[in-house]
């Protein structure tokens, strides 16, 4: 049987993505063979396994960071909001059906011997499993079927360190009030806090972190500082607390429109990452201006995105910036939405809708969604922020339910072998594609970048071009030094080896 640690948090974005991959990067330097696991998790950021299965983005990156390839086991439900009410539900990496909220909670016992199964598949290959739940296990209203908190600790047997975010204030109550929701026996099985995300010196907290042990009689296993990681968000909280506005301005500026169901939103993090380049995500028309390039991005909710870019003028201020010159580029979803047609018979039911009408293209949703990771070279093109790509490699991944062809006065963007993807427009102004990951293509993404800033009276880029797989490898490693400087990992190893022998 594996070693096995689970970390739960106080709420929504306290940081458990993140420690899990520093844990996990952790134990694989340490030697051992270790694999993530989050039996439910809700997100729009999703990647796809080498076999084309579909799971959560946060698992991917964990996965990464532990040193191997990413395994729909890790993470067997996914649930992808289309709504606020409304999910696509996606069992073992294929959709399996789509559900309201309530008549997801009557389902979610027929899950439970599945997610048992498949757990247990999984930590008898590794030596080490590093589990993560969901939100809150303070959630009484949802405890009775509760399969990624305590439900889930239970499943697998596993010890459980509580994580609390003291960035966002109270956190002393947040750890108290967790603990006391909690019923006796889940209370035992939490054998340390981690206080995570601290601003300022440390000996101002020293006399609260007493107390709080005494009260709760759990220890507080460390205090993590505020990072400057650069990792892959898990969902849109990053983006609803305003994660990415506070970078400072660089020679160019590029505008990601955020909207209402933004999914894959980490397509972006490798321009972010670019010593010359500041992201912003947007969602006024006003916020467009001065933008060098402008980003179309996926959506979990095609028309319904798109309906909201014309109700709040966002449409109609992307297409005069179009007009001004500024490049336009989409992304799945945000490349349907450049086009000239969508068809939508399956998801929404709306028949046809027009697009933005940038690209002359037309897009039919179809019921089988596409999940598969493919390479090529990105196809030459005449002119435009493209033409220095041409035949640059390319590599990544598609999510997506719909059919896309080009007519007259558009070329590919990409080629895969006989297979080609995406569009140009004829002056080379507009692109789109369903190629997510594309960025992270370094060459390719420097090429573009440099056409950009020759556009602004620009010389090139004069530092190395990124390889964004070595910069995400320094990134778990900057994680998992700080976790060691922070965290008392001896005691974790301790808490796990003396919870494997009872």
């Amino acid at each position: 049987m594996s070693l096995s640690i689970m970390l739960q948090g106080t709420a929504s974005d306290v940081g458990k993505s993140t420690l899990v991959a520093g844990l996990c990067r952790i134990f694989y330097q340490d030697g051992h063979r270790t694999a993530p696991f989050k039996s439910q998790n809700m997100a729009l950021n999703s990647g796809i396994t080498p076999e084309g299965k579909e799971m959560g983005r946060a698992q991917v990156f964990q996965a990464e960071a532990a040193g191997i390839a990413p395994d729909v086991r890790m993470n067997p439900i996914l649930l992808k909001p289309t709504s606020d009410r409304n999910a696509q539900i996606i069992l073992m990496g294929k959709v399996a059906s789509d559900m309201d909220a309530v008549s997801y909670h009557d389902y979610k016992p027929r899950l439970r011997e599945t997610v048992r199964e498949v757990y247990q598949s999984l930590a008898a290959e590794y030596d080490v499993m590093v589990l993560e739940g969901a939100g809150s296990p303070a959630e009484i209203n949802l405890r009775d079927r509760d399969l990624v908190n305590m439900g889930m600790a239970e499943l697998a047997q596993c010890p459980v360190i509580l994580v609390a975010d003291i960035d966002r204030g109270g956190v002393f109550a947040a750890i108290y009030g967790t603990l006391a929701l909690l019923q006796e026996h889940e209370r035992w099985r939490v054998k340390g806090v981690i206080i995570n995300k601290f601003r300022g010196d440390l000996a101002l907290l020293s006399s609260g972190l007493q107390q709080i042990e005494a009260l709760t009689g759990v220890p507080v296993l460390g205090v993590m500082p505020w990072l400057d990681v650069s990792l892959e968000d898990e969902d849109g909280v990053a983006l609803q607390r305003g994660k990415y506005q506070a970078v400072p301005a660089r020679a160019l500026e590029i505008a990601v429109i955020q909207l209402p169901h933004i999914s894959n939103f980490t397509d972006f993090n490798p321009l972010a990452a670019q010593g010359d380049v500041r992201v912003r995500y947007v969602t006024s028309p006003a916020q467009l201006t001065a933008a060098d390039l402008l980003l179309l991005p996926g959506s979990k909710n095609t028309l319904g995105d798109l309906h909201w870019l014309r109700e709040t003028g966002l449409a109609d201020a992307l297409l005069a910036q179009h007009q001004a010159g500024t490049p336009v580029m989409g992304i799945c979803g945000g490349y349907q939405m450049l086009g000239r047609t969508i068809i939508d018979d399956v998801e929404s039911g709306l028949g046809e809708r027009p697009g933005l009408g940038l690209l002359n293209v037309t897009t039919r949703f179809a019921r089988e969604k596409v999940t598969t990771r493919v390479s090529g070279v990105a196809a030459s093109v005449p002119c435009g922020i493209l033409q220095p790509c041409s035949q640059q490699p390319v590599s990544g991944y598609e999510i997506h339910m719909g059919e896309t062809t080009l007519a007259d006065g558009v070329t590919p963007m990409l080629r895969f072998g006989e297979r080609i993807d995406g569009a140009v427009s004829e002056d080379g102004q507009v692109a789109g594609c369903y190629l997510h990951g594309l960025f992270d293509n370094g060459a390719f993404t420097r090429a573009l970048l440099d056409a950009l800033r020759k556009r602004k009276g620009l010389g090139p880029w004069d530092g190395d071009v990124m390889d964004y797989a070595v910069y995400k490898n320094q990134q778990f490693d900057y994680l998992a030094q700080s976790m060691r400087d922070h965290i008392d990992i001896a005691r974790i190893y301790q808490i796990m080896r003396e919870h494997k022998e009872h």
